[in-house]
C-alpha cells in the first residue's frame, strides 16, 4: 500500500501532508496555550509575572533553535530530524499535562518548544525539495493555510477542551496528532541523502548564536516589564550582543559554517527575508493590543472578541492558497509588494477607529490585513526558498522560521513600549479612554508605515526568474 503511496503521481501532495500535521500540531499548541493561564494561575498557584514563562520560554527556545535545527537537518537529513522533532514533542507534551507546579511546567515547555524547532525548521525545506518549481508557490501557500488554522484553531478547541476535562487535556491532544504524525513521517517521507561531502558541525557558532538569541530577547521580552535602563535588561542585551558578535565573526572564519552568510549576499534571499521580518512587525503591533481595545473599550465580550480575532486567519487562509499558485505564474514581486500595501492600508483603517466603533466597523480592518498577509506571505516564502541550492534547504527554511518569530517578538515588544510610554493602559477608566485611542492609533499609524517600507522593500527583489 505505501509502496503505491511513493509511486504515485500525487506523491508530493502526501508529503505535503505529512508536513503540514507538524506544522499544525505546533501553531495549534502556541496559540492554545493562552486560553489556559487564567486556569493555569489558579491551579498552580502562579502569578502573571511567573505564568508569562508558559509563553516566553516556548518563544525563545524555539526562535534560538531554529537556524541550528536547519544547518543539522543538511547534515544528517531532514527526514530524522522531522521524525524525532515529533517524538521530542510528544514527549515535551505528555510532561507537561503531568506538571504539579508552575516551574516543572515551564521547563518541559521548554522540552516541547526544541521538538517544534525541529518540525518548524524543516517544513519548508522538505516542500521545496519535493515540489518543481512551478508548483512551489501554491503548496507553500497551502502551508501558510495551516499555519493560520492552527492559529485560529487553538483558542477555540482549548476552550472546549478545558471545559470538558481540564487544562491538562490541551497538551494530552498532541500525542494522539503527534503519533499520527511520526507514523506518517516513518511511512510517507522520502529518505534524503545528506551531502556526501565531510562537512562537520560548527559547536561554537550555534552555541553562540543560541546564547546570543537567548539573552536578547530575553531583554527585548522583559524590557517593559524590568524597565529598559533597568541592569538586567542592558546587560542581558549587551551580552547578546556580543554573543552574537563572535558568532559572525565566527562564521566568517570556519570552513563550514551554521548559518552562511554569503546566503545574504543572494538579492532575492535577502529581500524576501527583510521585508518578511518588516510584515511581521507591522502585523503583531495590532495583534497584541486590538484585544484590549476590544474588551477595555468596547466592553465586547470574550466571546464576541474571539469572532473578530478569527477573522483575520480565515481571511489569510482563504488567500494564502490562491496567492502562492498566482505566484508560480507570475513571480512574487507585484502580490508580495501589493499584499504588504493592503496590510498597511488595513492598519490605517484601525487608526481610525473610536470609542464608539460598532462591531461591523471593525471588520473591513481585518479583513485587509488578513487578505494583505495572504497575498504576501506564500509567494515571499517561495522566492526565499527558490534562491538557494537544494544542499542549503534546511538552513535557508531555518533562518525563514527564525525571522518570523524574531517579528513577532519585536513587533509585540515595540508596540507595547510605545502604547504605554503614551500613556496607554490595557482596562482604561472612564478619564483615561480619550488617552487610550490616542495611544492606539499612534501605533496603528507607525505600523503602517513599518508595512510600506516593507513594500518598498519588497519592491527592489530583482533577479527573480520565473519557473518554468
Amino acid at each position: 500500500m505505501f509502496e503505491n503511496i511513493k509511486n504515485s503521481p500525487n506523491y508530493r501532495w502526501y508529503v505535503l501532508a505529512t508536513v503540514a500535521i507538524g506544522t499544525f500540531m505546533a501553531t495549534l499548541d502556541g496559540s492554545i496555550v493562552n486560553v489556559a493561564l487564567p486556569t493555569l494561575s489558579d491551579q498552580l498557584h502562579s502569578n502573571l509575572s511567573t505564568l508569562q514563562w508558559v509563553v516566553t520560554a516556548y518563544l525563545l527556545t524555539i526562535t534560538s533553535l531554529l537556524p541550528v535545527f536547519g544547518r543539522l537537518s543538511d547534515l544528517v537529513g531532514r527526514k530524522k530530524v522531522f521524525g524525532l522533532g515529533f517524538l521530542v514533542f510528544i514527549l515535551g507534551s505528555a510532561l507537561c499535562g503531568f506538571a504539579q507546579n508552575i516551574w516543572f511546567l515551564v521547563g518541559t515547555r521548554v522540552l516541547q518548544a526544541v521538538g517544534a524547532a525541529m518540525l518548524m525548521s524543516n517544513s519548508a525545506a522538505i516542500i521545496t525539495a519535493i515540489f518543481p518549481p512551478q508548483e512551489r508557490g501554491k503548496a507553500l501557500g497551502l502551508t501558510g493555510t495551516v499555519v493560520a488554522l492552527g492559529s485560529l484553531t487553538g483558542p477555540a478547541l482549548g476552550g472546549i477542551l478545558i471545559g470538558l476535562a481540564s487544562w491538562r487535556s490541551i497538551f494530552y491532544i498532541n500525542v494522539p496528532i503527534g503519533l499520527i504524525g511520526f507514523a506518517a513521517v516513518l511511512l510517507i517521507l522520502p529518505i534524503d541523502v545528506p551531502s556526501k561531502e565531510k562537512e562537520s558541525f560548527d559547536f561554537l557558532g550555534a552555541l553562540t548564536f543560541t546564547f546570543g538569541m537567548i539573552l536578547v530577547l530575553l531583554g527585548i521580552t522583559n524590557g517593559e516589564d524590568w524597565g529598559w535602563s533597568s541592569f538586567p535588561v542592558l546587560l542581558s542585551v549587551a551580552l547578546g550582543t556580543v554573543s552574537l558578535a563572535v558568532f559572525v565573526l565566527t562564521e566568517r572564519s570556519v570552513k563550514h559554517p551554521m548559518i552562511d552568510l554569503s546566503l545574504f549576499r543572494n538579492r532575492p534571499f535577502l529581500i524576501g527575508n527583510l521585508s518578511g521580518g518588516l510584515s511581521f512587525v507591522a502585523m503583531f503591533a495590532n495583534t497584541m493590543i486590538l484585544p484590549f481595545y476590544l474588551q477595555g473599550i468596547l466592553n465586547y465580550k470574550p466571546a464576541q472578541v474571539g469572532l473578530i480575532l478569527m477573522v483575520f486567519p480565515i481571511a489569510m487562509a482563504i488567500v494564502a492558497p490562491l496567492s502562492g499558485h498566482a505566484s508560480d505564474k507570475f513571480g512574487p514581486m507585484v502580490l508580495t509588494t501589493s499584499g504588504l500595501v493592503i496590510t498597511g492600508l488595513g492598519l490605517l483603517y484601525f487608526s481610525t477607529l473610536t470609542a464608539t466603533t460598532n462591531f461591523y466597523q471593525i471588520l473591513p480592518g481585518s479583513i485587509l490585513t488578513g487578505v494583505g498577509a495572504g497575498m504576501f506571505q506564500s509567494p515571499n516564502n517561495s522566492s526565499v526558498m527558490s534562491s538557494v541550492p537544494p544542499r542549503k534547504l534546511g538552513i535557508a527554511g531555518g533562518i525563514n522560521s527564525l525571522v518570523r518569530n524574531l517579528g513577532m517578538v519585536i513587533g509585540i515588544a515595540w508596540s507595547v513600549s510605545l502604547f504605554e510610554s503614551l500613556g496607554g493602559v490595557s482596562m482604561p477608566k472612564f478619564g483615561q479612554i480619550n488617552v487610550f485611542m490616542s495611544a492606539y492609533h499612534s501605533v496603528m499609524l507607525v505600523a503602517m508605515a513599518i508595512a510600506f517600507i516593507a513594500a518598498v522593500i519588497s519592491f527592489n527583489r530583482k533577479s527573480y526568474a520565473k519557473a518554468h
